[in-house]
Order: C-alpha cells, then sequence, then structure tokens
C-alpha cells in the first residue's frame, strides 16, 4: 500500500478538509463516489486518495454544477478511460518487442557508401 492510499483520517478530519459536512461524506458514500477504509471498529478512515477523490467531486459539484449521478457517470467514464490507456500502453509495448524480435539487426554504418 502506498501512502497516499494509507487510510489516515476519520470523517470529521476529511469533512473539514473538504469543507463539508461529514453526512455529505456518508451519503456520498452510500451512493457509491467512494468507498473509505474501515477501522477494526468500523470507523470510516480516508487516505489523501480518498481526499483527492472528494476534492474532485466538491469541484465536479459545485464548479460544472454537476449532480451527484453525473458525478458518478464521470467519475465512472475516468476509471475506464484510465484503464483502457493502460491496456493500451501494454498493446503498445507488446507489439514493440514483436517488431523487435521480427526485424532484421541494423546493418553496420559504412562511411563510404558501400
Amino acid at each position: 500500500m502506498d501512502s497516499s492510499t494509507e487510510p489516515v483520517y476519520v470523517i470529521s478530519v476529511a469533512a473539514r478538509l473538504i469543507g463539508v459536512h461529514a453526512q455529505t461524506l456518508r451519503t456520498y458514500e452510500r451512493e457509491g463516489l467512494l468507498q473509505p477504509a474501515r477501522s477494526r471498529g468500523g470507523v470510516r478512515m480516508y487516505s489523501e486518495a480518498d481526499i483527492e477523490r472528494l476534492q474532485l467531486i466538491r469541484r465536479f459539484m459545485d464548479d460544472l454544477r454537476v449532480n451527484i449521478a453525473g458525478v458518478d457517470v464521470i467519475l465512472r467514464l475516468m476509471e475506464r478511460t484510465e484503464e483502457l490507456e493502460h491496456q493500451l500502453e501494454e498493446i503498445r509495448v507488446e507489439l514493440q518487442r514483436a517488431r523487435d524480435k521480427n526485424l532484421p539487426a541494423p546493418r553496420p554504418f559504412d562511411p563510404a557508401g558501400s
């Protein structure tokens, strides 16, 4: 687990960082916009990555006036786009490997041009 996904903030701190009420974060969770980690006692714990996602959600809602359903669609499209970009990069790497394997080795440079 990298440091950005380490759960470190309780809901009250996360809500204060984002500038919303804790109930708003519960609503976002209920609507499936994010899934914070839970402590052994069931306390919601938010990571830096969760905070970044919440800031993005707030920008969509406050600046662009997108409703929760719209935010959900946008986030899913963003995640799918990221997955597809990753798959495309894997395909590019595999294609380059196939080209490297099947192409003849370059001939040494001959300054005389013969």
